[in-house]
């Protein structure tokens, strides 16, 4: 998949070790993605403790550290670098993967958002 629409913004990684369910989370990369008619921010963290197994968070665990970072670190972020966003796009990874790229071996959840006075509401694809 190309991203000829989508520019990517260079952060520094984000440990966000503070979430719900007591899981470790980086920051790996944050893109903004120009749709038709919107535009949508993807906030994509490593998460390797989603990784299948015994020991894996679930998504419906994993779900709620999402809606927390969207609330507590992608609207922050979006003052602090004057961004506006139609839908906010949090992803979990528990390896690192190359955005749009499948890989069949990697764990990925996603949940999608729109804010509200400045909170995040979960959001349909």
């Amino acid at each position: 998949m190309t991203l000829s629409a989508a520019a990517m913004l260079i952060a520094a990684p984000v440990a966000a070790a503070e979430v719900p369910s007591g899981q470790s989370v980086t920051l790996h990369e944050v893109l903004v993605d120009a749709q038709a008619a919107q535009t949508w921010l993807r906030l994509r963290f490593f998460a390797p403790q989603i990784a299948r197994g015994e020991a894996q968070i679930p998504y419906e665990v994993a779900g709620e550290d999402m809606l927390y970072l969207c609330d507590t670190f992608a609207v922050p972020y979006m003052a602090e670098y004057g961004l506006a966003a139609d839908k906010i796009v949090i992803s979990f990874m528990d390896r690192i993967t190359e955005f749009g790229q499948p890989d069949p071996d990697a764990t990925q959840y996603f949940e999608s958002f729109r804010t509200e006075n400045g909170a995040c509401i979960w959001d349909e694809f």
